[in-house]
């Protein structure tokens, strides 16, 4: 797996959460139309598998105001619908206040990083920005023993990957690796902090 350098102030901050009573997290890609309302869509799945609803605030945005107000990707939507996970947030762009009201704010890319870097308004909420890539199968951050009770295994070839890729220009099988990927990183965050 590639190192993410997930620094001190990063583990200190998922290890407080793990007593938190509500764990807020958002997932941003670039346009908020694939990957990030596909992880929002997988994680709410997740928790709702769980039964855990209620302890988890999810959402997603994008960098990019390119897609304000519109549904995920039609052919993301339908890859999901197939893995019985419904995609009905609506694009966003990403604020500053979003530093403020979420605990996590996870990255698709590295592209992406560097856009909520330069948008984080301290230091103390750069911390809270993580690679997904960060919780793969092996990664940094992903739990020894990720398997719980009400979540399907999801492992995949996933160790040559820094980075969720945008599936945008790809045809089927860019959708269903996004969706595997997501799943197994949103697997392993609800082992984590769960």
């Amino acid at each position: 797996m590639v190192n993410h350098n997930v620094n001190h102030k990063t583990i200190e901050l998922i290890n407080s959460l793990k007593n938190k009573e509500k764990i807020r997290i958002l997932f941003v890609c670039l346009g908020n139309i694939c990957r990030s309302p596909a992880a929002e869509g997988v994680m709410l799945d997740t928790i709702d598998r769980l039964g855990q609803s209620s302890l988890w605030e999810i959402d997603s945005a994008g960098t990019g105001d390119y897609h304000i107000g519109d549904l995920a990707d039609p052919r993301m939507r339908s890859h999901a619908a197939r893995r019985g996970i419904r995609l009905l947030h609506r694009a966003r762009q990403v604020s500053v206040s979003d530093f403020h009201d979420f605990d996590l704010i996870i990255g698709m890319d590295g592209s992406n990083l560097r856009n909520l870097r330069a948008l984080s308004p301290t230091v103390e909420t750069d911390s809270k920005i993580i690679p997904m890539a960060a919780f793969f199968p092996g990664a940094e951050l992903a739990p020894e023993e990720p398997t719980r009770e009400g979540i399907a295994s999801v492992t995949g070839p996933f160790d040559s990957y820094d980075h969720v890729p945008d599936p945008y220009y790809s045809g089927a099988e860019g959708f269903e690796l996004v969706l595997d990927m997501l799943q197994a990183g949103c697997r392993n965050i609800a082992s984590l902090l769960g």
